[in-house]
């Protein structure tokens, strides 16, 4: 499995992965809008984002993970970044084989490298299996989020 950044042709595949957790969509029929153009483009060219992907190099390089991580500097401790992560998806014909902890391992290990004191992340509460994964992980219930849809 290689991890890297996301390049605009993985665009199709990233959304794809976005659009249904629960079944493999084809990225031939994900329609990039605009916005997704802008959005990709914003991400590509900001030091502080990145998107992600995992692929499966022995499979010809299908994408089957994604994840966005967004570096933000803070005067909190000890003026370090922290690193938020986010649209974190492994294809639903590949769960259950490591993927998803591979992905955020690895996502862990470049925060790390880049002097980041914390990594934080967000689900939906819904999400009851994702909540067991990120805690199997070692992440903790430390903070209740709050979202305004504008």
């Amino acid at each position: 499995m290689l991890l890297r950044p996301a390049t605009r042709a993985d665009l199709p595949a990233v959304l794809a992965l976005l659009a249904d957790e629960e079944r493999v969509v084809d990225p031939a029929s994900v329609t990039v809008t605009a916005a997704y153009e802008r959005a990709f483009a914003d991400i590509e060219a900001d030091p502080r984002n990145e998107m992600l992907v995992l692929v499966d190099d022995s499979a010809g390089g299908p994408v089957v993970g994604c994840l966005q991580a967004t570096y933000i500097p803070g005067l909190g401790k000890g003026g370090a970044e922290r690193a938020l992560i986010e649209a974190v998806r492994i294809r639903a014909d590949r769960r259950g084989g490591g993927l998803g902890r591979e992905l955020m391992s690895r996502a862990v290990a470049r925060a790390r490298a880049r002097g980041c004191a914390l990594v934080q992340l967000t689900s939906n509460k819904s999400r009851t299996d994702a909540h067991r994964f990120y805690a199997s992980l070692g992440f903790a219930r430390s903070h209740d989020g709050f979202k305004l849809t504008l």
